[in-house]
Formats: C-alpha cells, structure tokens, sequence
C-alpha cells in the first residue's frame, strides 16, 4: 500500500511539474508591451510577423500618456515599455523610485518648431507665445530648439535640465506656455509656435520634413542623447524574449518600414 501511495505521490509530482513548466514556457512565449500610438506601437505591428516566425506572440497596449507604461512595466503587468528616451526614464526612475533600465536603442524623433499662428520665425513679434512640453526632459529639448534658432538665450550650464527659470536673455519678449505634451498641438490656433515630440507631431499629422520651421540635424547630440529605448524592469533585460524584441526592432526590415513610412520624423538609430 505504501509503495503503491509513493508511486501515486511520485506521478502527481511529475504531472505537476510538466505542467507548471508548460505554463512557464507559454508565459514566456508572451512579450506585453505598452507603448504609445504613433509611431511605437505602429512599428510595434510590424514587428509581430517577425516574432511569430520564432513563437513569440507580441501583444501591444497603447497609452496615452507618460506615466503608466512606466508603472505596469515595474509592476510586473507588461514585460516591456516602447515610448520614451534615456533622459525621460533616468528622470522618472529618480522622481519615482523606479528600477527601469535600457534594453536597446530603437529610432529617435527629431524635435521640430511648427507654426501655430505664425508661419515662419522671421515673423516673430514682440510678446509672442510659444507651447512646449512640460516634463522636465522635453522642455530642456525644447528650449535648446528655441535657442538654436535665435529666439532665447538660456544659463550656459543648463544643459538637459533647462526650463523658463534659465533662460538669460528674452528679445522678444516670448512668453513661453508650458503643457502637458500631448496637449502641445491642440494650441496651434492659440499660440504663434509650437514644439512638438515627434510622435505627438505625428498623431497632429504634422511632417518634420513638410512642415516643421526648424528641427534638429541628424547628426546633433540631440538625436544620440534622445533615442528611443525599449525599457524593461532592472534584470529582465537580458531575457530572451527582450532579446527577440529588440533584434526585431533593429532588423532591416523595421528599418525599411521606419524610412519609408515617416518622412523623416522618425529615424532608425544605429
């Protein structure tokens, strides 16, 4: 009865044992990823045709903003985040006590001047008002732009973190307003310019190449320092399926798909 009990226990634990190590493995095989609408979660689907060819199944949240793909990726909910830039996530890391780290350079979105209800810079005036992101990465981004292009002088040692209490010298005036970024083009009719974040460009229907007055060179320290990463909680960057993920995201083929679709807006980063 006892060698018969044992046996029993012994099958049970086997059975057990297959079957958790099955559910691993399917587990596994999911890659979660949150990630903005344009252009992440775009390149995204593109991607999915290449990870399933290796079993993975690719499925992509969108969010609408910067804080949430951040906190279900530290959670544990999400495997992995696609929306943001080193500066961003080292900031929010310290500002929120995150443990996120890089797992691959993706592409980088030129930061661009649009014309709100103004056409061109040569027609700046006196008092002017200009929309630009809030948090803290994009508007130093942005405030280098302006600055670059001769509309404000910021403290030499600003740097990437510059915001309006560094700005030195004001010719014009500019009253600079800042917004959530996502509200940025939602201003055009209100302010004489505007900086978007690529993507938000992007869902406006703007083109970095078409209608932007000025953006950053690709060859700028801009583009190398704000390259968009797949971010993943500290330990699980050498994951397989991370691995999977970002050698999708950096094949040929994606790069194509990147040149050809965004005009310009978003560029591959080697």
């Amino acid at each position: 009865m006892k060698k018969f009990l044992a046996v029993l226990l012994t099958g049970a634990l086997i059975a057990g044992t297959l079957t958790g190590c099955g559910g691993s493995s399917k587990d596994d095989k999911v890659i979660k990823v949150a990630a903005s609408a344009t252009p992440h979660s775009e390149i995204l689907e593109q991607v999915k045709p290449i990870l399933e060819e290796q079993g993975y199944d690719l499925q992509v949240t969108v969010f609408d903003d910067y804080v949430q793909p951040n906190e279900v990726v530290e959670s544990g909910e999400f495997d992995a985040n696609y929306f943001q830039h080193i500066p961003y996530l080292n900031s929010f890391n310290e500002e929120k006590g995150t443990h996120l780290v890089n797992a691959g350079g993706i592409h980088y979105e030129p930061f661009g001047i649009y014309p709100g209800t103004k056409a061109s810079l040569d027609e700046v005036a006196d008092g002017d008002s200009i929309a630009v992101p809030n948090d803290t990465t994009n508007e130093a981004r942005a405030l280098l732009l302006l600055q670059d292009n001769g509309l404000i002088t910021l403290k030499d040692d600003a740097g990437l973190e510059a915001t309006v209490n560094d700005i030195v010298d004001n010719p014009y005036n500019l009253e600079i307003v800042e917004l959530e970024a996502a509200q940025v083009p939602r201003v055009v009719g209100e302010v004489a310019f505007v900086v978007l974040n690529g993507n938000y460009a992007l869902e406006a229907g703007y083109s970095v190449a078409k209608d932007s007055i000025a953006y950053e060179s690709t060859d700028s320290e801009a583009a190398k320092t704000y390259v968009n990463v797949i971010a993943v909680k500290e330990g699980n960057e050498n994951s397989a399926k991370i691995k999977a993920l970002v050698e999708a995201l950096k094949s040929d083929a994606i790069k194509t798909y990147i040149n050809d679709t965004y005009d310009g807006a978003v560029i591959p980063f080697e």
